[in-house]
């Protein structure tokens, strides 16, 4: 996948068709837009380049209301890839962009891609005071000869898929819900680090992961698969501060039943599959290891469950 900062720096092209949004959590909705975008260039004979931006916009126009992301700068364009997408346009947003109009943006970042089309989500603007509704941009096509498509609402148990819909699951631990929106579990790459050995003394060693600098689930306790390489292991990982043992950094450790490897220092996938519970203060490190062997057991039991429907 190329991935360009500035149109000067993509491929040249004697046509494209481009789709343009944030891309935050890669999506049913996202999906579906990127999807159709490929389509269309397809007929058309034209390259898709999707638009998108970095820093978050939010983060600069409203930054005291700015939120945690669904995905890393890697992994979301590592899922983008694997949607097909080729060329990628990160636009690094400033306030200077922020102020555009909606032609001054179409004129400045959209038209030097020779754009024949634009395809767009249900509920799509762009430009200062986001001014440029469809029916703007439609105005704008046809001044300079590009078509604009914007595509219904993608719904999921009644509900329209959005990234703020999935903060609100995955906030509230809901992660077996998030992943019929996202159409995979929910999850982050991570750099396996060493801990403080309260697990291995509790006779549950874990692998510790970093934090990833995205929106963690509600603290709990997860079934989750961590994926090392090409394995995918079957893991319980603890989500929170550990109060049995009044730490009070957040941290992400995983409990993996088939496997003793030393994996420090190793970048794993981890997916969150189902809350079991959430996480509590126990009297002794006797009866957190007894719970701990509990969950083990019903994670194994849910886990075992989805491989055998996969």
């Amino acid at each position: 996948m190329f991935i360009a900062s500035h149109v000067g720096e993509l491929p040249k092209s004697s046509g494209t068709g481009v789709t343009i949004g944030n891309f935050d959590g890669v999506h049913k909705g996202h999906q579906a837009l990127i999807r159709r975008t490929l389509a269309g260039c397809r007929e058309q004979g034209a390259d898709c380049v999707l638009v998108t931006f970095w820093p978050h916009p939010r983060s600069i126009v409203a930054p005291k209301n700015t939120h945690a992301p669904l995905n890393s700068r890697e992994r979301r364009m590592e899922l983008l890839s694997s949607l097909g997408v080729e060329r990628v346009l990160e636009l690094p947003f400033t306030r200077a962009m922020a102020a555009y109009t909606p032609e001054e943006f179409v004129c400045a970042c959209l038209l030097p891609l020779n754009m024949r089309s634009l395809t767009v989500g249900h509920d799509f603007s762009l430009g200062r005071t986001r001014a440029g509704t469809v029916d703007v941009l439609c105005a704008l096509g046809a001044v300079y000869g590009f078509s604009v498509e914007q595509l219904e609402a993608v719904i999921e148990d009644s509900a329209v898929v959005s990234s703020t819909l999935l903060r609100e699951m995955i906030a509230c631990g809901d992660v077996r819900r998030a992943a019929r929106l996202l159409g995979r579990q929910y999850g982050f790459r991570g750099e396996v680090a060493r801990g403080r050995g309260k697990g291995r003394e509790l006779g549950f060693p874990t692998a510790n992961l970093l934090p990833p600098g995205i929106l963690l689930p509600a603290f709990g306790v997860y079934a989750t698969r961590m994926r090392v390489g090409e394995r995918c292991l079957r893991s319980v990982t603890n989500v929170g501060v550990r109060p049995t043992f009044g730490v009070s950094e957040v941290t992400v450790e995983s409990f993996l039943p088939d496997s003793a490897e030393n994996l420090y220092g190793r970048r794993v996938l981890l997916e969150f599959v189902e809350r079991l519970r959430g996480e509590r203060r126990f009297e002794s490190g006797e009866a957190l290891s007894r719970q701990i062997a509990d969950d083990v057991a019903q994670a194994c039991r849910i886990l075992d469950v989805e491989a055998s429907v996969v």
